[in-house]
């Protein structure tokens, strides 16, 4: 019976030593599930941190893209309003002063590397008031256009107007021309004067001295011509000059070595004259003129006809003939 008991107590404390095992089993298991959970969890949180801020990274660079984009917008803007308007540029002067105090700050930021929410949050900002201050730049520019534009059509409206007078001018000035060459032209035609009571005596001179009137030929020693010159309230006072042409009964003009040449008329060319005779003249009034003409030889028979010519126009004619004597001459 006692070995019987022994057996029976060894049998029971057999399973008691491995329930501890089992216990110590499970603790070692249970810690190293732990260890095991909390390095997967711990990674776990490592790798959200990163992928959290490799985001975080990524949305802050394309951030900064974005707000770099913005500005170059801005600057193109900008260079169109000013570039292709250089004749402006003075009249935008004080505006680009600010425009460029804007500039200077944003380019400040969106160099840095490491700007922060708050700097790309300033730099839209200063964006936005540069975008603001482009608008106002851009409104000008089309008033100052608006402004060039009416000037443009003023002054192109002065000019057609200006050549306009211009044309006016030369016209008026042309017409002034030719009124004052016919104004000379009347007044020239209306000086000539006119020769009245045109008389041709002939003359016989004897040993004396002594004179006497004769229509005989071979008696006759010169010729007395004289008329009035009527009155002229155009032509000047003045010596006037007034050719004497002679025509003989044969129709030939008489010319004398020592005065006779040529002169031209209005009307008929040039013609020869007799004799130039110098009188003196007062305006508006009627003078006489009386002169002697004597011919070198003996008188013809016939007709003698005087023209009395000034300014290139006949002003007088007269004719005188001389006969021919009786037995005794």
């Amino acid at each position: 019976m006692a070995y019987t008991s022994q057996t029976t107590t060894a049998s029971s404390q057999t399973p008691k030593g491995n329930d501890n095992r089992k216990i110590i089993y499970g603790v070692l298991i249970a810690a190293l599930l732990g260890t095991w959970g909390y390095l997967i969890w711990d990674k776990s949180k490592s790798t959200e941190s990163y992928t959290q801020l490799q985001t975080e990274y990524v949305n802050k660079d394309s951030a900064l893209s974005e707000v770099r984009s913005e500005y170059e917008d801005a600057l193109t803007r900008l260079d169109s309003a000013t570039g292709n308007n250089t004749h402006l540029q003075g009249a935008l002067a004080e505006r680009q002063v600010e425009i460029d105090r804007l500039k200077k700050e944003i380019r400040g930021i969106t160099t840095k590397s490491n700007a922060s929410a708050a700097d790309l949050a300033r730099a839209r900002n200063l964006i936005a008031q540069l975008n603001m201050r482009i608008d106002d730049m851009y409104a000008e520019i089309a008033r100052l256009r608006g402004e060039n534009q009416q000037l443009a059509s003023s002054n192109q409206r002065l000019t057609v107007e200006r050549q306009q007078l211009a044309t006016e001018k030369s016209q008026l000035e042309e017409n002034l021309t030719t009124a004052e060459t016919e104004r000379r032209r009347v007044e020239d035609i209306a000086s000539t004067l006119r020769a009245t009571n045109l008389n041709i005596v002939p003359i016989d001179v004897r040993n004396s001295g002594r004179e006497r009137n004769t229509e005989k030929a071979k008696r006759v020693d010169l010729l007395r011509v004289s008329f009035d010159l009527d009155e002229n309230r155009v032509a000047p006072s003045g010596t006037k000059e007034l050719y004497v042409s002679v025509i003989a009964p044969d129709g030939r003009p008489v010319t004398m070595a020592s005065s006779s040449g040529t002169f031209d008329t209005r009307d008929n060319g040039t013609k020869t004259y007799t004799n130039k005779v110098t009188v003196p003249y007062e305006q508006g009034k009627r003078s006489n003129v009386s002169f002697d003409w004597k011919q070198e030889g003996n008188y013809q028979l016939g007709e003698y006809k005087i023209e009395v010519y000034h300014n290139g126009f006949k002003i007088g004619e007269g004719r005188k003939a001389l006969k021919k004597g009786g037995l005794f001459g």
